[in-house]
This record gives C-alpha cells, sequence and structure tokens, in this order.
C-alpha cells in the first residue's frame, strides 16, 4: 500500500511507501548511520554522491548521531516485546472476566445446574473481591450483589456456612466503593442482616454481622436506613457485651461513631442506651478516643442527648479525669467540648463540675493544652466564673440585710462613746477583706505556677514576688 499526491490520478507520482512503526524506525536508522547527507544509487547502497558545495561557505560538521542510533536500536525489539505484552494482558483480562461471569452465573444458578455451589461461589467472590477494587465493580456490574443477598435468607437451608460465606462476600464487595454500598442496602439487605443477629449468631457470626454494619455505614447515605431499621441496640450490646470478641467490640463502636454523625440518629441511639455506655467506657485506652467523639456528636445532635450525657453515672468526673491525660491531647480537646456543652446549659452540671475539681485541670489545661483545648477550657472557666459571680453577689445581698445595719449602729453608739469616726470601723473591715483576697490570690499563683511546671529562673522565687504579682488585683480576680 502506497501513499499518492494530490495529482496521482492525473498522472501525478507516488511520494513515498507507507512504512509500519517498525520499518520506519529502520529507514530512520539507516538514513542516521549513512550520515544522512547523500542519495541513494540505483543498487539502493548508501553511497552518495558528493553534492556541490560553495568553496566561498564550507558546511558545519554534521554532529554525531551514535547515540541515537543506539537508543534506536535498543528500542526496536522492545516494541515487539511490548506488543507481546498488550497481548498477553489482554488475553489475561478476558479470561479474568470470563472467569468472573462464571462466579456470578454460580450464585445465580438453580440447583445444581452450575459447576460449583453457591457457597463456593460466594466464597470466590470474597477472595477476588478482597484486594482487587477493578474486581469489586466488575462483580457488581455482573449482577452479583442481589443472589448474595437472597442467600442471607437460606441460612436454614445450609446452616452457618451459607450465611457466613454471603455476608463475608458482601462485606469485601463493599470495602472502599460507595456504588457497592448503596446497591447491597438498595438489595434490602440490612434487615436480613439485622434479622440474623437477633436469632441469636455465634461469637463468629456477629462478628461477621457488625463488620457489615460498619462498612454499610460509612455511606452516608445508608446512616439514617440503619439507624431507623432497629440496628442500634444491637450494636450497642456488642459494644457493650462480654460474649462479643475484641473485634466485634471495636467494630460496634466504629459503627456507633458513624451513625451518631447523622442527627437524625440520635433519638434511636439514646433510646438504645448508649449514652451510659459510652461515658462507662472512657478509661479504657483503646477506645476511649471514639467514645469520646461518639460523645461529642450525641451533646451537640439534640437537647435530649445532653440531659442524658449528664444524667449517666459519674459523666462529669470521668470527663474531668480526661483532662488530666496530658498525653492525649485529642482525648482532651473531646472531653472539654463535652463539658463546654454541659456546662452552657445547665446549673447542676456545672455544680458537679466545681465538685470534681474541674477548675484546677481547666487552668492546667489553659496553660499547658493545645490550642483548641485552651481555647474549650477558657469559656467553660467563664461560664463558671459567671455563676460564681452571681452566687457571691447573692450572698452579699444576703449579709447586707442581715449584718450590715446592726453594725452600722455599733459604729455610731461607738461614735457617741468614745467619739471616734463612723469610717474606721468600715476601713477596718475593707482591710480585713483585702487582706483575705490578697492571701487567696498568692495560693493560687502558688497552684498555678507549680502547675505550669515552669523554669526555675521564670518562676517567682519568694513570696514577696507572689506579692508583687498580687498587689493591684482586686476580688474581681478571684479563681472560681
Amino acid at each position: 500500500m502506497v501513499a499518492r499526491c494530490a495529482h496521482a490520478d492525473a498522472g501525478g507520482f507516488r511520494l513515498w511507501p507507507i512504512f509500519s512503526a517498525a520499518a520506519l524506525r529502520r529507514k530512520v536508522l539507516e538514513v542516521l548511520t549513512c550520515g544522512g547527507g547523500g542519495g541513494r544509487d540505483g543498487g539502493g547502497s548508501c553511497r552518495g554522491r558528493t553534492p556541490y558545495r560553495s568553496p566561498q561557505r564550507m558546511p558545519r560538521p554534521r554532529p554525531r548521531s551514535d547515540r541515537l542510533a543506539e537508543l534506536l536500536r535498543a528500542e526496536e525489539p522492545s516494541e515487539c516485546g511490548g506488543e507481546d505484552d498488550e497481548a498477553d494482558a489482554a488475553a489475561r483480562k478476558v479470561e479474568a472476566l470470563e472467569e468472573l461471569k462464571g462466579v456470578v452465573g454460580a450464585l445465580q444458578a438453580a440447583g445444581g445446574e452450575a459447576c460449583m455451589s453457591r457457597v463456593e461461589a460466594a466464597a470466590a467472590v470474597r477472595r477476588k473481591a478482597k484486594d482487587d477494587a477493578a474486581a469489586r465493580e466488575m462483580l457488581a456490574m455482573l449482577g452479583a450483589i442481589p443472589p448474595l443477598v437472597a442467600m442471607l435468607d437460606e441460612g436454614g437451608d445450609g446452616g452457618e456456612e451459607v450465611t457466613a460465606a454471603a455476608l463475608y462476600a458482601l462485606l469485601n464487595l463493599g470495602i472502599g466503593n460507595d456504588t457497592n454500598k448503596a446497591a447491597i442496602v438498595q438489595a434490602g439487605a440490612v434487615h436480613k442482616v439485622l434479622r440474623i443477629a437477633e436469632a441469636g449468631a455465634s461469637a463468629a457470626l456477629t462478628e461477621a454481622v457488625v463488620a457489615n454494619f460498619l462498612c454499610l455505614s460509612a455511606l452516608d447515605a445508608n446512616k439514617p436506613v440503619i439507624g431507623a431499621s432497629g440496628a442500634a441496640p444491637f450494636l450497642v450490646r456488642a459494644f457493650q457485651g462480654a460474649c462479643s470478641t475484641e473485634q466485634a467490640r471495636h467494630d460496634a463502636l466504629r459503627a456507633l461513631l458513624n451513625l451518631s454523625i447523622a442527627p437524625a440518629n440520635a433519638p434511636h441511639l439514646l433510646a438504645a442506651g448508649l449514652a451510659p455506655a459510652l461515658v462507662a467506657s472512657i478509661g479504657d485506652a483503646p477506645i476511649t478516643d471514639r467514645a469520646l467523639a461518639a460523645l461529642c456528636n450525641i451533646v451537640a445532635a439534640c437537647p435530649e442527648g445532653r440531659r442524658a450525657v449528664s444524667r449517666a453515672p459519674d459523666a462529669v468526673p470521668s470527663l474531668v479525669d480526661v483532662l488530666n491525660w496530658a498525653d492525649e491531647p485529642g482525648c482532651q480537646e473531646k472531653a472539654a467540648y463535652v463539658l463546654m456543652v454541659l456546662a452552657h446549659r445547665s446549673y447542676g452540671d456545672r455544680a458537679a463540675m466545681a465538685e470534681a475539681g474541674a477548675t484546677s485541670a481547666l487552668l492546667e489545661l489553659t496553660l499547658v493544652g493545645t490550642a483548641l483545648a485552651q481555647k474549650r477550657a477558657s469559656r467553660i472557666l467563664e461560664i463558671l466564673r459567671a455563676d460564681k459571680g452571681k452566687q457571691v453577689a447573692d450572698d452579699a445581698s444576703g449579709v447586707v440585710a442581715t449584718v450590715s445595719a446592726p453594725q452600722e449602729r455599733g459604729c455610731r453608739g461607738e461614735e457617741a462613746v468614745d467619739g471616734e469616726p463612723a469610717d474606721a470601723c468600715m476601713s477596718a473591715e475593707k482591710r480585713a477583706v483585702r487582706q483575705l483576697v490578697q492571701q487567696s490570690l498568692q495560693s493560687n499563683m502558688r497552684r498555678i505556677v507549680r502547675r505550669a511546671r515552669l523554669p526555675q529562673d521564670l518562676a517567682p522565687a519568694s513570696a514577696e514576688s507572689l506579692k508583687a504579682l498580687t498587689a493591684s488585683s482586686t476580688s474581681k480576680s478571684l479563681p472560681f
């Protein structure tokens, strides 16, 4: 086959033959090897006639092209190898596709028509989808999800083996693929999986059920569906249950954390008793961080969530204790957030914080905590300060009503007897109050310095230094 010029039909001439890529490379190599300067004789050899050159202008010597020629020689066999590799890859893809079709056909077949049983086909799906994202997508496109969901109802025929095979196959299909997660839920898997859990499944099967809920709840669109299905009580029991495996317990907490992200799930989670379960788990190092994260979502979702956390046994003391975990800044931040929400809404919670010694822990957090923890701790201290100010104002008004009048009458009596002015009595009272304030400030300044662990050269060295720090303070600076 040759290429023609535009006037080839009208007596034109052929320009050049069309070469393949390999042939064209060989032609370029041949031209470069011959120097690219001469023409060809009738025999096709590389002997070129010397062209006419002007004697006044000598041509520059052509740079050597040996390196380019070597590269072309090296690439020529690799092209052939690349074509062979592409053909092999295409053949492997076709073979893999046919194998996946056979697996899906076995899942969809009824009776013994397929070359493998449905359990074996489900196990093949689980194996192929475990680490291959392309296989997950292709299996779903071929229709593997509906028959696997249907197998969840057939546990009575083949026992636990059929159910476990279908559960793990669906689990691997959903990992890392949001489209498959949505398709599994749309196929009705949530209610069927929940029926398996409520039927008294074994520990191994419970672990597979919890893992499926964890996988499916990672998709935002699935969260309300799972929450409304009644799965929350089962997940809370799996999180609390002593009969659950450690892996099932961790997966249940992660699934509950996923569900708590959706505010619509808050009533379902609270009705299942999640708040006291989370509070009780604080202190268990491997799960405390996620438990606190779920508590943050609950108290922020609705007022009922805040009240449920507040009513949980030892909620405030447990959260205050977390503030002292210097090696867990993330836990400190989350605990401070929960305490901030509780303090903002409830006087009873603020009183419980004061009783649990939250003030000193919060003061320390404002000095050595992370930026976010410092901000939240400062906000809680502001709320407690305002509460303390109201209490002091109420106490002061009561004292004025019951004590001030008799004292003033006593002073006036003394003035009549001793001749001293009434202002002398008032100034003595002020001096006593001021002395008490200074003593309180100095004591608290020593505590703050110790908690801040300041270097020796920066810490106040004596009581005189502490007095200097508090000399200009007033009662408004009292700690709370």
